[in-house]
């Protein structure tokens, strides 16, 4: 697709909206992936022949600007946000680290992705995107604007002196159980590193805790450490009862429902075709909204 001028003014907006979260506008531009003398540019409103339009693409995703015409759509605080949200608020002040694993499809990423953007020196990183340890601490010192370029021991270096040298920073590791053996010994050494410096929450599916209790229960070197850094527990929200469950998802899709749907629109017959998963009631509301 064409990257417009209104398209770069709009993620021209995110950007500056975003540099809250960073020291400098240097650190800013590393971790948006662009020169500081491009940054400068695009900060004067200066766009032509600055950044790529693939880059323009890179940005807008990182920073959540949406490109084409989507439906907008208002965060709900529903049990999910408020139980995530405040871990994260307790490990970002405290320096303290936790595991959260629970069933897809309840706003775990939303609440995360939508926390580091009003929350300085906090970061989102998607594992699935980042499974080996190299590509994983390269991403995380871009995404708290160190330079993750030259040799990884360097940047390895430079992430952990920037991590005890600035307040309560917090990383958040989406996806976790894709990280490969490697990134999670390297996440133990990174911890052992920026102890009382430096916050870590660990999120996934079900599948996560299974794979670091299979690790522990088969003595596979370094998760009995790691799980007892993060707390040694995995938290979750949803209920373990079938129906207390059922009931928890389908009061977050109504809460959902309510701030995003329509007026007019009817809210159980929404949660009921959702079947209490968030993605449907978007499919739902995003049709309604269509044939209006």
């Amino acid at each position: 697709m064409e990257i417009t001028n209104e398209i770069k003014t709009r993620i021209a907006t995110a950007i500056a909206g975003d540099r809250e979260n960073y020291p400098s506008d240097a650190k800013h531009a590393v971790a948006l992936g662009i020169a500081p003398s491009v940054y400068n540019a695009i900060k004067k409103g200066n766009f032509e022949k600055q950044v790529s339009d693939a880059n323009w693409v890179g940005i807008a995703r990182r920073l959540g600007v949406v490109l084409r015409q989507e439906m907008a759509w208002t965060a709900a605080k529903t049990q999910t946000w408020v139980f995530i949200t405040t871990q994260l608020e307790t490990c970002q002040e405290g320096s303290l680290s936790a595991i959260m694993c629970d069933i897809p499809n309840i706003g775990k990423t939303f609440t995360a992705r939508a926390y580091v953007k009003t929350h300085k020196h906090a970061v989102y990183i998607d594992c699935s995107q980042v499974k080996t340890k190299l590509k994983l601490v390269r991403k995380i010192a871009k995404e708290f604007g160190v330079n993750a370029n030259g040799r990884y021991s360097d940047v390895y270096e430079d992430l952990v002196a920037y991590l005890r040298t600035i307040d309560t920073p917090l990383v958040i590791l989406d996806e976790a159980g894709d990280l490969q053996y490697e990134a999670f010994l390297e996440l133990k050494a990174l911890w052992n590193a920026t102890e009382h410096a430096c916050g870590w929450y660990m999120m996934g599916a079900d599948g996560l805790q299974e794979k670091i209790v299979r690790a522990i229960e088969g003595k596979k070197v370094g998760y009995t450490e790691m799980l007892s850094r993060f707390g040694d527990t995995f938290s979750k929200v949803t209920p373990d009862d079938a129906k207390e469950r059922q009931k928890f998802l389908k009061a977050q899709a109504a809460i959902v429902a309510q701030v995003n749907a329509p007026e007019g629109v009817n809210i159980a017959q929404l949660v009921t075709l959702s079947g209490g998963g968030l993605r449907r009631i978007y499919t739902e509301i995003e049709k309604i909204k269509k044939g209006a």
